[in-house]
Order: structure tokens, then sequence, then C-alpha cells
């Protein structure tokens, strides 16, 4: 559960944007009629859901920028290769886990291990917003 740091409301859809613990935020493009049918209010609870290959990620001072709204920096926490794909876990600095999956080609030009550092990006629109029931 997260904090939610602010509501901005639009003609079609609310933006809006959750706190991590460690002070990250997160931003979430939803529905008018999901904030309402969720309850959700500044300063209250929410939960913030990405899926793992909507996740993209990159090494620190790459030279590149993306037009995604959502870009969190933390170190690779763990490693777990596949054939083809490759899940890498990432590790915010509240204690938090991001997991992403890349290409096994990817993970291997970036040079990725365990402790080094990363930068996760992904867009508002793919982030899903829950609370509790």
């Amino acid at each position: 559960m997260f904090r939610q740091g602010q509501i901005r409301p639009g003609a079609i859809n609310d933006e809006i944007e959750i706190t991590l613990a460690g002070g990250d935020r997160i931003v979430a493009v939803i529905t008018q009629e999901s904030t309402k049918s969720l309850g959700l209010t500044v300063g209250g609870d929410a939960i913030a859901l990405i899926k793992a290959p909507w996740v993209i990620l990159s090494v620190p001072n790459a030279g590149v920028k993306l037009s995604t709204r959502n870009r969190l920096e933390g170190s690779v926490k763990l490693i777990k290769p596949g054939a083809v794909n490759t899940e890498v876990e990432v590790a915010l600095k509240g204690g938090e886990t991001l997991a992403a999956i890349i290409t096994q080609e990817s993970a291997n030009n970036m040079g990725l291990a365990v402790g080094s550092p990363v930068v996760a990006f992904f867009k508002a629109s793919h982030v899903i917003v829950g609370v509790r029931a």
C-alpha cells in the first residue's frame, strides 16, 4: 500500500500520483469512473501494479530520454535467465521491488549483474491502480 500524492482530473481520464515509501512517485492514468469507484482520495492508500513485460530497463547515463512518465532508479536484486527472456527484479530505495521481463540478449548487452544500478521506465497508462476491499 502506498499513499496517493495527487489526483489531477482530466476531461476523460484522471492522473493519479502514488508516492512509494522511499519517496519515488508513480503516475497512473485511469478513467474518472475508476477514480470514483475505487474511492481514491489525496492522502488515501492505493496499490500500484505494473506487469513485468511493460517495464523497460536501461543502465544509468545511457543517454536515452523516453516519453514515459515513470522513471525509477534502483539496483538489480535478482536475475532469472531463461532461454529467450530474463526476469530482472529491481530493488527500489524504499524497499519495494519492481520486476521486468527483458530479452536475454538485452540483459547481456547491458551487463546486468546483482547490485548493478538500473533505471526502470513504464508508461502511466500501464499502471493498474487498486485499493483494499
